[in-house]
């Protein structure tokens, strides 16, 4: 049974918004100054992440299987070369390995640090490394509670698992950032945040901000592991998929823009440093919440949740496709399929874990790195940028281009079909291929 029009655009958008708008994006922001950064994103995600949105809606649209047979079904002439695309399909559970470890680490912030906030940033930086570097009891516990509970909410099918539970906390997660939002606006420090985001100061812009906002684009879409192609798959065949795309796209950068007017709102507030890094909303922010006493504890709560509520809503979209994929190719149940992939998940997941420990490390570690970063490194560098090209390419130069354009008639004219048609053949794929390039060289 596949998708409502509400499931499927609640599911893509929960896929979409996860702990990369809510953490990531503030992060990278706060790193690169603010508004040059936000502006680049914001043109960036419009243009071309709209139309490669869009392109992977249109081939699971028109496939209606997983991935790799939306590839085979069509073009039926090169079947056997299509079946590359699977290795695209090993970035979810990659993902969701580390992903699912992070949750764990807000699940002890939301139990164990609300109403116990550290009073000082020495004291919250020591919490932090006491969680992701000692304490192996809650990370295994945090971790495993939200990987099997990944697990049981996919085994449970499109419907009645990964559409109802959208439906119930994408509109939990939008009330929660509203609320923080308003919050936020009765701070006299709102304005500074808000002039922190949207100034643009052209003197800030560099290849690297560039290269950086584009790659934000690309993974806060969900693009290149399958999710969107195989979410589509399961929409009726007449969807007006731009309409699909834009309610995707539009409240993404809403939550992104209210995550960062909040965070930072609240780091000028107390007077903190909005360029710390990944350490912004797990060292940084619970500081905050100290010094604003009480209500710091509540408005804790919330916001810990509101990441819960990002990131399942995220996980599940990160093992639907390999799960498809099984039960497709190799006639598994679905319930079989999704321990199968839970279960090599789950140990790549405790490799994680004992990768960031201090009695570990050192034998997890391999070239420089540990088992942590090479699972982020190989799908952020390798096969997310790869994924999103593969697609692209295939679209741009092996789907008959009568039946694209007969397909998208319905919600493109033919000026904008030949517009975004060239961008998929030629602008989306260059950008890939600069991100790949550049993100390779800075991380090798």
């Amino acid at each position: 049974m596949g998708f409502s029009k509400l499931g499927f655009i609640l599911a893509t958008l929960g896929s979409s918004i996860g702990l990369g708008h809510i953490w990531r994006f503030p992060y990278m922001a706060g790193e690169h100054g603010g508004g040059a950064f936000v502006l680049l994103y914001l043109g960036l995600t419009l243009t071309l992440g709209v139309a490669m949105l869009l392109a992977d809606m249109l081939i699971g649209n028109l496939g209606r299987k997983d991935m790799v047979s939306c590839y085979q079904h069509l073009n039926t002439r090169h079947k056997k070369l299509w079946n590359l695309s699977a290795l695209f399909l090993l970035g979810g559970p990659i993902i969701l390995s580390f992903y699912t470890v992070v949750l764990g680490w807000v699940l002890f912030y939301l139990i164990k640090v609300s109403f116990a906030l550290p009073p000082s940033l020495k004291a919250s930086q020591a919490l932090f490394t006491h969680l992701s570097s000692e304490d192996l009891f809650w990370q295994i516990v945090g971790f495993s509670v939200w990987l099997w509970l990944t697990v049981w909410i996919v085994s449970r099918g499109i419907k009645e698992g990964i559409e109802r539970l959208s439906l119930w906390l994408m509109p939990l997660l939008f009330l929660v950032f509203i609320g923080l939002l308003f919050y936020a606006m009765s701070m006299p420090s709102f304005s500074k945040a808000w002039h922190y985001m949207f100034a643009f100061d052209s003197s800030k812009i560099t290849l690297g901000v560039l290269m950086d906002a584009l790659g934000q684009m690309f993974f806060s879409l969900s693009l290149g592991v399958g999710t969107i192609t195989t979410y589509a798959a399961f929409t009726k065949s007449n969807e007006n998929l731009l309409g699909s795309s834009l309610w995707v796209v539009l409240p993404g950068i809403a939550i992104s823009l209210i995550a960062g007017l909040m965070i930072f709102t609240f780091i000028f507030k107390f007077h903190g440093e909005p360029s710390q890094g990944v350490g912004l909303v797990l060292i940084s922010l619970p500081l905050v919440f100290h010094q604003m006493g009480l209500a710091g504890s509540v408005v804790a709560v919330f916001f810990f949740l509101a990441l819960i509520f990002a990131g399942i809503t995220s996980t599940v979209s990160l093992l639907e496709p390999t799960v498809l994929y099984l039960t497709n190719h190799f006639k598994h149940s679905r319930v079989k399929a999704c321990y199968l992939v839970g279960f090599f998940t789950y140990l790549l997941g405790l490799l994680v874990i004992l990768s960031m420990h201090k009695d570990f490390s050192r034998a997890l570690t391999f070239w420089g790195k540990n088992v942590f970063d090479w699972a982020d490194w190989s799908t952020s560098v390798f096969l997310m940028p790869l994924g999103g090209l593969f697609s692209l390419i295939f679209l741009g130069y092996f789907m008959d281009r009568k039946r694209i354009y007969k397909s998208s008639k319905r919600f493109l004219s033919r000026f904008w079909f030949l517009l975004w048609f060239f961008s998929v053949r030629f602008v989306a794929p260059v950008a890939v291929l600069l991100i790949l390039i550049l993100q390779f060289k800075k991380n090798a």
